[in-house]
C-alpha cells in the first residue's frame, strides 16, 4: 500500500466514490452478520488502496456489543483470471494464520471479520503511526537505527512463531477456495533466471557463463521446501511496516506466503531490493539488523547461529533478489533510465543496480566465490558505460544524510 511519505501523520481524506459507499455498506452486514445484531459505521477515510482493493478508516457508530472504537475495511475487487494467485486469498489466510498467535507475538493487525463471498476484510486498525518509510525519509538518524532494528525484531519474531506452518496455510488458502497458491517473487525468480541473460547480453553486452547459471540454479534451490520455511508477508517494504510504540508491525499481506527465511533475511541487507524506498544504509547497519533478526529465530533454528550454516545460505538468497531486481528494473532498450517509482522519492534504477552488483561482489569476494564476483563487476562496469557515472554513487536514507554531513 503506497503512502504519502511525511513526517506526520498521514493527511485524511474523505472519499466521495460510490465504491467507498459500497464499502462500507458491505462491512456493515458482514459485521452484523458477525454479531448478530445491526452495526453502523461511520466517518470513512480513505488509506489509499490500489487498483485492487479499496481500503478506509472507518468508525463504529452503532453496536450493542464491545468492537474496537475503529477499524480498517479492506474491500476487494473480482480477481481476474489469468492472475497467478487471488490477493484477497493470500490476505485473509495470512491474517488468520497471524490472528491466532498470542497476542504478545502478533506482528500484524488482527482480523475482526471477513467474508470470501463479498471479498472483504474487517482488520484492528493500527493508527496513524510513521511507517518506516516516514522514519527513514525524515531527519533523526537515531530514530531511524532503532526503527530498522525493530523491523528486524518483528520480522525475527514472526519467523520463529510461524516456523513449519505450512501446511495450517494450505488448509486456510484451501477453506478460500484457492486450489493452489504460489509466492510471487519466487516465481519471478524462476522466469528471471532464464530471461535475464538475454537481457544483459542485448542491452548491456554482458555474457552469462554456465558457470554463473549453475550458480544461479544452485541458489533457486531455496524456493523448494526446506526445515527453515516460516510465514512471510511477502511485501515488507518500508512503507507497509507501521512504527509503533510496542514494536513495528507489518501491514499488507496481499502476497503473503511460506518460504525460506533466508529469502526475508537478505531483504535487509541490500536493503529492500523490490522497493521504490531502496536507498543506502550507514556501515555496519545492515549487519546489526541481522544479528537482531538472528537473536529472535535462533531458539527454533539454533543452527543458523552459525556463519557456516547461514551466511551461504544468506549468500544465495541476496544472489536472487540482485538478480530478480536487475530483471524487473533494467531498463530496456527504448527506455529511459528513470526512477524505480516516479511518484515516489526513487533513486534511479541504474544507480540502485550498480549498489546492488557491487555489494554483491564484495559479498561473493568474502566467500571466496571468484566467478560470481568477477561478474559482478564486468555488470558494474557495463552499468556505468550504458548509463553514465552518476550511477556510481547511492545515496543514504534522507535520515542518515544529516549524520554523514556532519
Amino acid at each position: 500500500m503506497s503512502v504519502e511519505i511525511t513526517t506526520g501523520p498521514p493527511e485524511v481524506r474523505v472519499p466521495a466514490s460510490t465504491e467507498a459507499t459500497d464499502t462500507v455498506a458491505t462491512a456493515e452486514a458482514v459485521l452484523s452478520k458477525r454479531t448478530g445484531a445491526p452495526v453502523r459505521l461511520a466517518d470513512a477515510e480513505d488509506l489509499g488502496g490500489s487498483d485492487r482493493s479499496v481500503v478506509l478508516r472507518v468508525r463504529i457508530a452503532e453496536s450493542p456489543f464491545e468492537l474496537p472504537r475503529t477499524v480498517v475495511v479492506k474491500h476487494y475487487g473480482q480477481c481476474p483470471r489469468e492472475a497467478r494467485s487471488d490477493p484477497f486469498a493470500h490476505e485473509a489466510a495470512s491474517c488468520q494464520l497471524t490472528t491466532a498467535l498470542p497476542p504478545e507475538a502478533r506482528v500484524g493487525p488482527e482480523l475482526i471479520a471477513h467474508d470470501a463471498a463479498e471479498r472483504l476484510l474487517v482488520l484492528e486498525d493500527l493508527g496513524r503511526g510513521s511507517t518506516l518509510a516516514d522514519v527513514l525519509f525524515a531527519d533523526d538518524p537515531r530514530v531511524a537505527e532503532r526503527a530498522l532494528l525493530a523491523w528486524a525484531r518483528a520480522l525475527g519474531r514472526l519467523h520463529s512463531t510461524t516456523a513449519g506452518c505450512e501446511e495450517d496455510f494450505d488448509a486456510l488458502m484451501r477453506r478460500l477456495g484457492a486450489k493452489t497458491w504460489t509466492d510471487p517473487v519466487a516465481d519471478d525468480i524462476v522466469r528471471s533466471v532464464a530471461e535475464l541473460p538475454d537481457l544483459l547480453a542485448q542491452i548491456l553486452n554482458v555474457v552469462t557463463s554456465a558457470e554463473v547459471v549453475q550458480r544461479l540454479t544452485t541458489a533457486a534451490e531455496l524456493l523448494r521446501a526446506s526445515r527453515y520455511r516460516a510465514f512471510s508477508p511477502s511485501d515488507i517494504c518500508p512503507d507497509n511496516s507501521l512504527v509503533t510504540g510496542s514494536g513495528v508491525r507489518f501491514l499488507d499481506f496481499e502476497w503473503g506466503c511460506v518460504r525460506d527465511v533466508a529469502l526475508d533475511a537478505a531483504y535487509l541487507q541490500y536493503p529492500f531490493p523490490s522497493s521504490w524506498c531502496s536507498y543506502a544504509l550507514p556501515e555496519n547497519l545492515a549487519g546489526s539488523m541481522l544479528s537482531t533478526w538472528r537473536s529472535e529465530i535462533a531458539e527454533v533454528w539454533p543452527e543458523l547461529d552459525d556463519d557456516e550454516v547461514l551466511m551461504p545460505r544468506l549468500f544465495n538468497a541476496q544472489l536472487l533478489w540482485v538478480w530478480v531486481s536487475t530483471w524487473w528494473f533494467l531498463p530496456r532498450t527504448g527506455e529511459k533510465d528513470r526512477p524505480i517509482d516516479l511518484h515516489m522519492p526513487s533513486p534511479r534504477r541504474s544507480t540502485a543496480l550498480v549498489d546492488r552488483w557491487r555489494h554483491l561482489r564484495s559479498d561473493a569476494e568474502a566467500a571466496g566465490m571468484a566467478d560470481i564476483a568477477e561478474f559482478a563487476g564486468r555488470l558494474v562496469d557495463a552499468l556505468v558505460d550504458r548509463f553514465g557515472a552518476g550511477a556510481l554513487h547511492l545515496q543514504p536514507y534522507p535520515a542518515f544524510r544529516t549524520e554523514q554531513a556532519r
